[in-house]
């Protein structure tokens, strides 16, 4: 079986990253409304201490203890799907840095995928990887 071209493996790294960018950002949604809902339960009554509170076990049980460890491991294979694009595209240590913190400031993953998506795709297109530069970066030193 012949090996698959760098424009077939980045457009599935591409794939999986968005994939995952969507479903750790839909997680971290979740996990940031339970701890919001926790916050507001102990502000109306603080003589439970703040993780005794429900959060979003009233809908999904046993939700202070699935979704943080859900989320967490969510998060691991999305990480491996940002350093599988990475690699491919050879983007620099800056665009790494800002991909994996995507996973972990709510609503981030959500914005940051669109401009990766269309960063990659570009790459893509332009038919091989970028050598450390952004395709932005590139365009601005010419």
């Amino acid at each position: 079986m012949a090996d698959k071209s760098w424009t077939d493996q980045a457009r599935g790294a591409l794939g999986r990253y968005r994939v995952m960018a969507y479903v750790t950002g839909a997680m971290l949604l979740l996990l940031t409304l339970h701890v919001v809902l926790q916050l507001a339960q102990f502000a109306s009554d603080s003589s439970i201490p703040l993780f005794d509170h429900d959060g979003l076990s009233v809908v999904i049980p046993n939700a202070g203890v699935v979704v943080p460890i859900a989320h967490g491991w969510i998060y691991v294979v999305y990480l491996v799907t940002v350093l599988d694009l990475w690699s491919k595209v050879r983007w620099g240590f800056g665009r790494l840095t800002t991909m994996v913190l995507a996973g972990v400031v709510p609503v981030m993953s959500f914005v940051l995928e669109r401009r990766v998506h269309a960063d990659a795709l570009a790459q893509i297109a332009a038919g091989g990887p970028a050598g450390g530069q952004t395709l932005r970066a590139a365009d601005a030193a010419h």
